[in-house]
C-alpha cells in the first residue's frame, strides 16, 4: 500500500534522526517500508515505533538520508509498504532481543513489548535515540559499549555471554551490523540456542521482485528481513559478501 503521512515528531540525535507519523496500518516488529519525499530517492527504512504513531529511525549515511532529514513536522512522506517478515514470537518462549548500532532501531517495538533486551554501540552517544525507549521497558535491560562509556565494555556478543551466565533464554531475536550478526549466529548454533535476525542488503524495488538484494537463493526483502538461525545456517554469502547497487559482488573486509 501506498500512503501519504504528514510528520507530526522528530528528534535528532547527532548523525541519527528520527521521524514520527500517523498511519491506519498494522505492522509487526521487524517489517520495513519504502520512504520516499522531494529531494530524495526511495529508500528501505524499518519500523521503529509500530503502535498507533508509526516512526522511522535512520542513520545520516548519505544525500537521501541527508535529504529525509530535513524534513519536518508538517511536512508530507509517502510510505510504501510495509513489507517482508517481520519477528515471530508467540509468548511461550523466553527471548532476548539484541539490538546493535542503529540496528538497535528495529527492535524498539520489542522492547515496549516488555522483552528483555541487550544493546550494544560504539560508545555512549551512538544510545541516545534509544534512552526514551529504556527508559520505558517493562523487561530488563542491559548496555555495553565499545569504549566502556556506558555499561559493560565489549561488544553484542560479550554482553550476551555475560547475560547468559545468570539469566536463561530459548531464543535470541536480534539485529545489527552483519559482523555481530555474523558472530552472534555462531554462538547460538555452537550453544544450541534458536535465533531470528534481521539481514540488510541493498533494496531497489521492496516487493521481491527485482533481485537486488540476494542472499544466495534468498531476497531479503520478500523472504526476510528476518531469517531463522537454520535459514542464516544456509546462507553462503551471510558474513562474507553482498552486492552493491549495481549488482557487483562485493566482499566484507
Amino acid at each position: 500500500m501506498n500512503s501519504i503521512v504528514t510528520v507530526t515528531g522528530k528528534s535528532d540525535f547527532g548523525d541519527i534522526c528520527s521521524l514520527s507519523f500517523n498511519w491506519d496500518i498494522t505492522v509487526g516488529p521487524g517489517q520495513f517500508v519504502m520512504v520516499w519525499a522531494p529531494g530524495m530517492e526511495e529508500i528501505p527504512l524499518s519500523l521503529s515505533s509500530v503502535g498507533d504513531v508509526k516512526s522511522v529511525t535512520f542513520r545520516i549515511v548519505g544525500r537521501d538520508t541527508e535529504a529525509l532529514r530535513k524534513k519536518g513536522i508538517g511536512d508530507s512522506l509517502s510510505i510504501r509498504g510495509p513489507y517482508g517478515n517481520g519477528y515471530r514470537t508467540d509468548g511461550s518462549r523466553r527471548v532476548l532481543v539484541v539490538g546493535g548500532g542503529i540496528g538497535i532501531a528495529p527492535i524498539l517495538p520489542l522492547m515496549a513489548d516488555g522483552f528483555d533486551t541487550a544493546l550494544a554501540a560504539r560508545n555512549a552517544g551512538e544510545l541516545d535515540f534509544a534512552l526514551p525507549a529504556i527508559g520505558k521497558a517493562a523487561g530488563k535491560t542491559w548496555i555495553s559499549t565499545d569504549d566502556g562509556s556506558r555499561g559493560f565494555c565489549g561488544n553484542a556478543v560479550q554482553l550476551v555471554q555475560e547475560i547468559l551466565k545468570e539469566q536463561e533464554y530459548d531464543e535470541i531475536l536480534a539485529c545489527g551490523p552483519e559482523v555481530m550478526l555474523f558472530f552472534l549466529h555462531k554462538f547460538c548454533v555452537d550453544n544450541g540456542m534458536k535465533c531470528q535476525m534481521s539481514l540488510e542488503r541493498h533494496m531497489k524495488c521492496g516487493a521481491g521482485l527485482c533481485g537486488s538484494c540476494m542472499i544466495d537463493d534468498k531476497r531479503v526483502c520478500a523472504d526476510g528481513p528476518v531469517f531463522t538461525c537454520d535459514e542464516i545456517s544456509g546462507m553462503k554469502d551471510f558474513g562474507h559478501s553482498k552486492r552493491d547497487p549495481c549488482g557487483t559482488r562485493v566482499l566484507f573486509r
